[in-house]
């Protein structure tokens, strides 16, 4: 499907939506099954592009994975905080990480520390991503790097690392909360531990609460020094579990965004708002905006206001950034401007998300303010358009729901959405 024609929503509705298991977790959970000591049995494990990239390249490092897809469900043979031993090893295997940044920078901090040789590669979008904060912080730790196009950008060699045990390391995570958890994730596999020290300004660190919380699920801990101090303590190893994965908020952001724009009333099945998933702080700003929300046993429900009218709201999205492209969509439906602060970060994800938002939002006749570390989205007429999702998915997702309230709007090269959320536009016509 080259493009979707979305269909407006009209009247008032009742939907209950489920959506995926969380990327996040799940990715997690498929790092630290494979460090663990023994089995971990994953469910409820989201099978998207970024997943199933991660699954294969634990594959090639040496891990055994076995996969039911069809039933959410992924074991791994874990191999108590250390890699598979292969045959040939040491002339270093090829470890490829698509486009998941999660992937990417967990994988990364995995093989640098393991000490081995391996070939790392990634797609043409991700080399473009930020990595030489984690990269360099790996050197600290003794990983030596060859790099084979970019200095501090895929793809690189391994190969191997010296015994180096630092005081501490520092980390600036300005650009990305995932190179602090990458170092967390893996710092279990460091002699001595590690103590992480932080060097930016970014205090926005909801994924990490999530890296922190696993960590301790699967036996190991962090201890948080002071404000800016992270320490694995030596001498931990994980060990491997059943473990459920939550369902996916970021997902369920749409649907509830889509419930401020028709005025419809939407459940999304088994979220609640004891997540340790950042991005159910989206749906406070909704009832900000007008929305009423409520918590039923079964998931957290949130209804439209009926006459469509929404307030514009002044909020810092630092620590639920993703879902800075949702409230863009929804902000031309409110009575006032909408703005959006401490999103710099965005503009170096799967696509410079600020100057994206700034774009497709004008094409469709809404005027917007672009900020160095947000953006100003004024209400007004949508007119027709189609949106191009610069291969990022939460464009994609994010712009549907415009047109979920006026005709006239596509949504260019829909499939990227196959990233995270793989039937998400099957599951949108099926409301419709």
């Amino acid at each position: 499907m080259k493009q979707y024609v979305c269909t407006p929503i009209e009247g008032f509705h009742r939907f209950e939506v489920t959506v995926p298991g969380s990327k996040s977790i799940t990715n997690r959970a498929l790092l630290v099954g494979a460090l663990a000591e023994g089995t971990t049995v994953l469910r409820g494990v989201l099978f998207s592009d970024d997943s199933k990239v991660f699954m294969q390249a634990l594959r090639d490092i040496g891990f055994l994975v076995e996969v039911n897809e069809e039933e959410h469900k992924v074991v791994i043979e874990g191999h108590g905080g250390s890699i598979p031993a292969v045959s040939g090893a040491h002339e270093g295997r090829r470890v490829y990480v698509g486009s998941a940044g999660t992937a990417a920078r967990f994988l990364t901090a995995l093989l640098a520390l393991s000490g081995q040789h391996f070939w790392v590669e990634s797609s043409e979008q991700m080399k473009k991503r930020p990595m030489e904060p984690l990269l360099r912080a790996l050197e600290e730790l003794g990983a030596k790097f060859e790099f084979l196009e970019q200095p501090y950008a895929f793809p690189f060699r391994i190969c191997g690392r010296e015994d180096r045990n630092p005081e501490s390391v520092g980390l600036n995570i300005d650009a990305s909360s995932q190179f602090l958890s990458a170092l967390l994730l893996s710092g279990v596999m460091c002699r001595e531990g590690v103590t992480v020290h932080l060097t930016g300004t970014r205090s926005a660190r909801a994924y990490v609460g999530i890296t922190m919380k696993m960590m301790e699920e699967f036996g190991c801990q962090v201890c948080r020094l002071d404000e800016n101090t992270y320490r694995v303590m030596r001498g931990q190893t994980y060990r491997g579990r059943e473990y459920q994965i939550e369902p996916d908020v970021s997902a369920a952001c749409y649907f509830y965004g889509l419930a401020a724009v028709t005025g419809s009333e939407v459940k999304v099945m088994h979220v609640h708002s004891a997540t340790t998933q950042g991005d159910i702080k989206f749906i406070d700003v909704l009832e900000q905006m007008g929305c009423h929300v409520k918590e039923e046993r079964d998931g957290v429900v949130v209804t439209g206001v009926k006459c469509g009218q929404l307030r514009g709201v002044h909020v810092d999205m630092s620590d639920f950034s993703d879902q800075t492209m949702t409230l863009a969509a929804v902000a031309p439906f409110a009575d006032s401007e909408t703005v959006i602060d401490g999103v710099g970060h965005i503009r170096g994800q799967e696509s410079d998300r600020i100057h994206g938002i700034v774009t497709e939002l004008a094409r469709m006749g809404i005027r917007c303010e672009e900020r160095p570390d947000g953006i100003t989205v004024h209400p007004g007429e949508v007119r027709p358009a189609v949106v191009n999702t610069y291969e990022d998915h939460r464009m994609a997702m994010a712009f549907s729901l415009v047109g979920c309230r006026v005709k006239g709007i596509v949504i260019d090269n829909p499939g990227c959405c196959r990233k995270t959320f793989e039937n998400y536009f099957e599951l949108l016509t099926s409301l419709g």
